[in-house]
């Protein structure tokens, strides 16, 4: 579990190493391991043995977090203090006995693995680009328990502190030593481990800033007035959105600033103790946790296929959405051939490609030589001979059924007979462009979200001839380039577009029924979209929003109902040409740059009718319509598992993640409450909120 060794010099040097499991993590066995350690190393250090401690790890990497799949069943919130606490005692015994400790971190340090480092006086980073360390605590709804958040308030101030552990980021070396979570970086572990005793050869003395007597905040405390307006700046941004763990975060660092540093711990343990046991943390944990990595463990990926490892990719089309992708692929080691019509305009998507790397070098996520690699490994081109050695090739040019079968007629002409093609298409079927295609059992529906190279979600869609093996390789293609797979039916808007239509089209009703504009927006947001429905189908395009009802009126046949928002969309597309961010004229109107601000001219064609509005309702109505269309898309077989519905959800279009994705919700609202309020919505604004009868068996599979 913990292998002690002393040298010559009284440096103690702690491997972890937990007996049984791939990696350290921090749960019960490790707490009882490690007490009688810390109660050997006081004894030590009273009979004057002990000069230093390094603490480091056996495996791959350092430390992982907690148990989560405690922290998912907990409910006692007095329970979950007391462990907090207990974790808090352990790391305050080993800061403060005045012996100076390093951590060695040799690999990831995420969370709670975090947080023993931050307990150290010192910290030591393999410079290994595959390391991550960091509390993404606020990515699953939680803040930290550890008392990190009163560590890094103590070590870098209030405002860097709030920054990082909302940022929720993973940092890699280079990046963690630039915000200062870090000390030193080592290239090797022996480096590393004598860069540790350099140190604590002199370091005689182990005292934290907050165990000094004329330490101060750095920025000063909530009482400074700077700092004070800066707190309730903060605290009014996320007032305008549901942002649970950064309100409580918010909280722990403005009232922990106020007190002494074991008493701001306290004050941590107990947010931290109310996050655990909130729906929100328990849905995020779900969907981020066990939906992730159900997804990932290939749950839904076709059997009996060799894992496929794709080392040169083609894209076809060298604007933002193939650059980004043409990105995401240059990031994970492999080479890429970029085409378009003429070497020039494939020269532009290099140059998006440098932009963007530079952006990552100065921000210390790449290094200038994994940097300078990347652009070698980025060839462009105007023609599809280049294709012939590539394992995979994907066109990402205009959304024209024509001009993408005729890029695809080309590149197959080149392309190895055990090579695929994928498609990047937001509303083309699949099987309709595979019809030209010389391999339609190598075809496949490859839809990334822009921007392509940070969006972590690609829908796979399965067009009829599409083989298994091709959708298995497709699979593994996305796993290769950090993405989450999700596999669709090639139906009308696939998943991602049509569920997320809804939330478009309803925001759109609501402005047809009289509602302000921006009260729609407004309660859209505070909901827990990433945007307003009017600003979502401006980015999206009110023709791309028309198309769809289009598409599902050719669907459905008779049965199809027309969406009441559609004479919305007539008016605005056909009578007054306003169709969206693409022309700088939509509900929106456009300013230089990236502003925009609602058009003042829909009072005048969709006037202000409303005198009252029910916040509640209106947000429940924003959501509902979303999870409804979910279910139906699962009874039609379009997805066919709740973690890729839940998952699709938060990635592909920005459902709240607090809720847990579309099917979740449910769980959270409570299956009879929920139909109970959509038998009430449906009378009272028509059949879309009528509930799929599937909706039980889809709950009572989420219940087993």
């Amino acid at each position: 579990m913990i292998n002690y060794s002393k040298d010559t010099d009284n440096i103690v040097t702690l491997t972890l190493d937990m007996k049984g499991r791939a990696a350290n993590v921090i749960n019960y066995e490790f707490g009882e391991a490690f007490l009688p350690v810390i109660e050997h190393l006081k004894k030590e250090k009273a009979r004057r043995a002990l000069r230093g401690v390094i603490l480091t790890s056996a495996k791959k990497s350092f430390l992982e977090g907690g148990d989560l799949e405690y922290l998912y069943r907990a409910t006692d919130t007095e329970q979950i203090f007391r462990f907090a606490e207990k974790l808090k005692v352990f790391l305050r015994d080993l800061e403060r006995p005045g012996v100076p400790v390093v951590a060695a971190i040799n690999g990831a340090a995420l969370g709670t693995g975090f947080e023993l480092a931050l307990a150290c006086h010192h910290r030591i980073l393999l410079d290994d680009p595959t390391n991550r360390i960091g509390n993404p605590e606020i990515n699953l709804g939680l803040i930290p328990g550890g008392g990190a958040t009163i560590r890094l308030m103590w070590l870098l101030g209030i405002e860097r502190a709030y920054e990082i552990l909302t940022s929720g980021k993973h940092y890699p070396p280079h990046e963690a030593l630039q915000a200062g979570i870090i000390d030193e970086l080592a290239h090797s572990k022996k480096e590393m481990m004598e860069k540790a005793k350099t140190w604590l050869m002199s370091t005689p003395e182990g005292r934290r800033p907050w165990d000094r007597s004329e330490a101060a905040i750095p920025g000063g405390t909530a009482y400074d007035p700077k700092t004070g307006a800066l707190i309730h700046r903060l605290a009014t941004g996320l007032s305008r959105h549901y942002a649970p763990a950064k309100e409580a975060l918010l909280r722990v660092l403005e009232d922990g600033s106020k007190v002494d540093f074991d008493t701001a711990c306290r004050i941590e343990s107990r947010q931290f103790s109310a996050l655990v046991k909130s729906k929100s943390s328990k849905n995020m944990i779900k969907a981020f946790w066990f939906d992730y990595h159900a997804i990932k463990g290939g749950e839904k990926r076709p059997k009996g296929f060799g894992r496929f490892r794709p080392k040169q990719i083609g894209v076809i089309g060298a604007g933002m959405m193939g650059s980004g992708i043409a990105l995401a692929c240059l990031r994970n080691k492999m080479q890429v051939v970029l085409k378009d019509v003429s070497k020039p305009i494939a020269e532009r998507g290099r140059e998006y490609v440098k932009t963007r790397v530079g952006e990552l070098v100065r921000s210390g996520e790449l290094l200038r030589e994994e940097a300078a690699d990347m652009l070698k490994r980025i060839k462009t081109t105007d023609t599809s001979a280049d294709f012939a050695s590539c394992d995979l090739v994907i066109e990402a040019v205009f959304e024209n059924r024509m001009v993408k079968q005729k890029v695809t007629r080309e590149a197959e002409e080149f392309m190895d007979e055990y090579s695929i093609f994928g498609t990047n298409t937001i509303s083309i079927p699949i099987t309709k462009l595979a019809e030209t295609s010389s391999r339609p059992d190598n075809y496949v529906g490859l839809h990334f979200f822009h921007p392509a190279d940070e969006v972590p979600l690609v829908e796979i869609v399965r067009g009829d001839k599409t083989s298994e093996e091709t959708i298995a390789r497709a699979f593994d293609f996305s796993l290769a380039i950090w993405k989450t797979p999700i596999i669709v039916k090639d139906d009308w808007g696939f998943y991602a577009a049509r569920v997320q239509n809804t939330y478009l089209l309803e925001g759109i009703t609501l402005l047809q029924e009289g509602y302000l504009p921006a009260l729609i927006e407004n309660l859209g947001s505070q909901a827990g979209m990433p945007k307003g429905a009017l600003a979502m189908a401006d980015d999206l395009g009110l023709d791309f929003a028309l198309k769809y009802e289009h598409q599902a009126a050719a669907h459905y046949g008779a049965q199809y109902l027309q969406h009441p928002a559609v004479d919305v969309l007539n008016t605005m597309i056909g009578e007054l040409q306003r169709t969206g961010r693409n022309k700088r004229a939509g509900f929106y109107e456009y300013e230089e740059g990236e502003e925009r601000r609602l058009w003042t001219g829909l009072k005048d064609h969709f006037p202000v009718t409303q005198s009252g509005f029910n916040a509640e309702e209106i947000q429940e109505r924003l959501l509902f319509v979303q999870v409804i269309e979910a279910v139906w898309c699962m009874q039609e077989g379009v997805i066919q598992s709740i973690p890729e519905a839940n998952l699709g959800s938060i990635y592909g279009w920005g459902f709240p993640a607090s809720k847990g994705g579309v099917i979740q919700y449910v769980v959270d609202y409570g299956l009879e409450a929920f139909l109970d309020r959509c038998r009430y919505f449906e009378e009272a604004y028509g059949p879309r909120f009528r509930a799929p009868k599937f909706i039980r068996k889809v709950i009572g599979l989420k219940s087993n």
